[in-house]
């Protein structure tokens, strides 16, 4: 399996119980600790995904667009260790404290924050001087989907604190319905990389340049 389909795996595991786990009937079903643990699992599978990512996005730095493959993915890492801690907590406090009923989990600001500009640096090196994707390019929609999965995770840390008080039934909502879409998008990129054995969140200057090189290996 290459490294492109073993970051998909992870990916694709980590956004599929980030997509289950907010929706009230799991948590009805497993219970809160159970639930409080399955986000912090898929967490690690997050992180797996990020340094897998950032390992490749380290070889072909040096590539057209590569350097903003790289700086992406080291950002989009940083926060799934922030994922990591947040995670934790609330894992921690589902198992000590049997009266918690609250919101189980939801993203962080910090790691919000690291999806959200790598999101943005992704689609801005696939869409450059314009601000639609190439519709002939293969996989032109793969940075947008990936920043609109970034902004439902932005737009759930939001809610977690402020909408309308912290801990209310509309907040937990707000909060777990974005959770769940902003894995949706993740979840579809990841699908995309396993059947194509090509990065997703990968630049546009990235995957041609890597066209490029197996054209010439192909002639040669």
């Amino acid at each position: 399996m290459s490294r492109q389909r073993c970051m998909a795996v992870c990916f694709a595991l980590g956004s599929t119980c980030f997509l289950v786990g907010p929706f009230p009937g799991y948590v009805q079903v497993v219970g809160e600790s159970t639930d409080a643990i399955t986000f912090f699992i898929v967490s690690i599978f997050f992180t797996a995904g990020g340094g897998l990512q950032s390992w490749l996005g380290w070889s072909e730095r040096h590539s057209p667009g590569g350097d903003a493959a790289w700086w992406a993915a080291i950002i989009q890492s940083a926060g799934t260790l922030f994922f990591n801690v947040t995670t934790y907590e609330a894992m921690h406090t589902a198992l000590t404290n049997p009266d918690y009923n609250k919101l189980v989990w939801r993203p962080d600001w910090r790691g919000s924050i690291c999806f959200l500009v790598p999101g943005a640096i992704a689609y801005r090196a696939s869409t450059p001087h314009r601000r639609l994707p190439v519709r002939q390019a293969a996989g032109c929609w793969h940075s947008a989907i990936n920043l609109l999965g970034c902004l439902f995770f932005g737009i759930s840390a939001v809610a977690g604190y402020v909408v309308p008080s912290p801990g209310s039934m509309p907040d937990q909502a707000a909060a777990n319905w974005n959770t769940a879409l902003g894995a949706a998008c993740f979840l579809g990129c990841a699908l995309d990389t396993l059947h194509t054995d090509r990065a997703s969140k990968m630049p546009l200057g990235l995957r041609v340049r890597e066209l490029e090189r197996k054209l010439e290996s192909d002639v040669g």
